[in-house]
């Protein structure tokens, strides 16, 4: 059939073609949420080697935590497993009067240190040494699978960040507003599906559903009773910018009154093993949730570059004065920012909350590392936002190496400013001439 000159033709292969990326969800969807074949629970896993490879058996090992304290020894194969009821934050320690003779630590923080625990299997390594030569190819090998598991750690940690990042990103260039309350976003919408899958809905469908709601009440509905309005009353950025602290603060204690300080977990597939592929251990739930979150921002990508709508934002990003002499509701694309925004962070919240306990304060431990990536990939280009949270999400796991993991966001932000002092407009921003 014809409509308006443009030829659109019917037939089976567009039918196949959705049948395909139909089957193809459906089965990534049952990948990620299967139950574990183990079905084991959380757990914090290892191999003991020596120096020269050989297993150490017999060590004893002890992991705590608030109100759990649970010890294990290694086998002859020098492996361990000690389960733990959920993830968090967990005190490694390893009995040094228990490693056979001529053995020590290559690193004496190895012997009690502090590991985050997410979910499934948490594979922790240790770098052994001894007297002879052949210590330094043994940590050399343990460290090289400790940067494996820190460079994928890094890249999914650099897709949740984009989730983010790409809708803060897409709110300054419309309307240049510094949003500081955009980590509530995801707060909102991990605590919307905490509540949706609490009534008693799987989370396969809370987490759609609460992507959905979240667009239209914290995103249309944020924009048509606090954002328009101000903008109608022609408020400078800076006292916008203030109002965006306010709310965040807000947003915060409001959740913090309602829903305690306690973590909460989703109460599916909270527990899945880690699947090892080499030295790196990865959670069913984790490769889909990044598959679909990158999916979703290829998706807002082509959205900006072929649909209609698309090309009025990068004209209203460009600029709204223009584009709203060409006859380009500038209003209403704002509005669909704000929708698509607020979808993002929500997807990014739930995508958070699976990995970790849901917490009130969760999105604004991630603003700062949103903003540096942000910043870092260039401000109001949606590629430099995606840029710049894959780099950030590489260095600040990777930091981890040098740093302790309670310090490893001070690493993003540091690196933002070695990267700016040498291009100040970011990765992919452009140069503009003022005056």
């Amino acid at each position: 059939m014809t409509a308006r000159g443009i030829s659109i033709q019917t037939g089976t292969k567009p039918r196949l073609v959705i049948g395909v990326l139909l089957s193809a969800i459906t089965a990534l969807l049952l990948l990620a949420f299967a139950p574990s074949a183990a079905a084991d629970g959380t757990a914090v896993v290892g191999t003991l080697a020596g120096p020269d490879g050989a297993p150490l058996a017999g060590v004893s090992l002890t992991v705590e935590g608030p109100g759990f304290t649970e010890g294990a020894i290694s086998g002859a194969d020098g492996t361990f497993r000690i389960e733990v009821p959920k993830g968090g934050t967990y005190q490694l320690s390893v009995d040094e009067t228990s490693l056979p003779a001529g053995i020590s630590f290559s690193k004496p923080a190895d012997q009690s240190r502090s590991i985050l625990v997410l979910s499934g299997n948490k594979k922790v390594l240790f770098a052994f040494a001894s007297g002879d030569s052949g210590a330094a190819s043994s940590t050399s090998s343990f460290t090289w699978a400790r940067i494996s598991q820190l460079l994928m750690d890094g890249l999914f940690f650099g897709i949740l960040i984009a989730l983010g990042a790409v809708g803060l990103n897409l709110i300054f260039g419309t309307t240049g507003l510094t949003n500081f309350s955009h980590g509530e976003l995801l707060t909102l919408g991990a605590f919307t599906a905490i509540v949706l899958n609490e009534l008693g809905l799987n989370l396969i469908i809370a987490a759609p559903l609460a992507i959905v709601i979240s667009a239209i009440l914290w995103g249309w509905g944020q924009n048509k009773v606090l954002w328009k309005p101000l903008r109608r009353r022609k408020t400078g950025l800076i006292a916008s910018m203030v109002v965006t602290i306010g709310l965040a603060i807000t947003i915060r204690y409001v959740l913090l009154l309602f829903f305690g300080g306690s973590p909460r977990s989703y109460q599916q597939f909270a527990g899945q093993s880690g699947m090892e592929f080499g030295p790196v251990s990865v959670t069913p739930k984790s490769i889909v949730f990044a598959i679909l979150a990158a999916i979703a921002i290829a998706a807002t990508v082509l959205w900006l570059q072929r649909s209609r709508i698309g090309k009025a934002t990068r004209a209203v990003s460009d600029n709204p004065a223009l584009a709203s002499a060409t006859g380009i509701d500038v209003e209403r694309v704002i509005s669909v920012v704000w929708i698509l925004g607020a979808g993002l962070a929500a997807f990014a919240g739930i995508y958070l909350g699976s990995t970790q306990d849901v917490t009130w304060n969760m999105g604004q431990r991630l603003l700062l590392v949103m903003f540096a990536a942000v910043t870092l990939g260039g401000l109001g280009t949606i590629y430099g936002a995606i840029v710049g949270a894959l780099v950030v999400g590489m260095f600040v796991q990777l930091s981890t190496l040098f740093i302790p993991t309670e310090m490893k966001t001070v690493g993003a932000l540091f690196l933002m400013i070695i990267i700016l002092l040498v291009r100040p407009q970011g990765i992919l921003g452009r140069r503009e001439r003022v005056g």
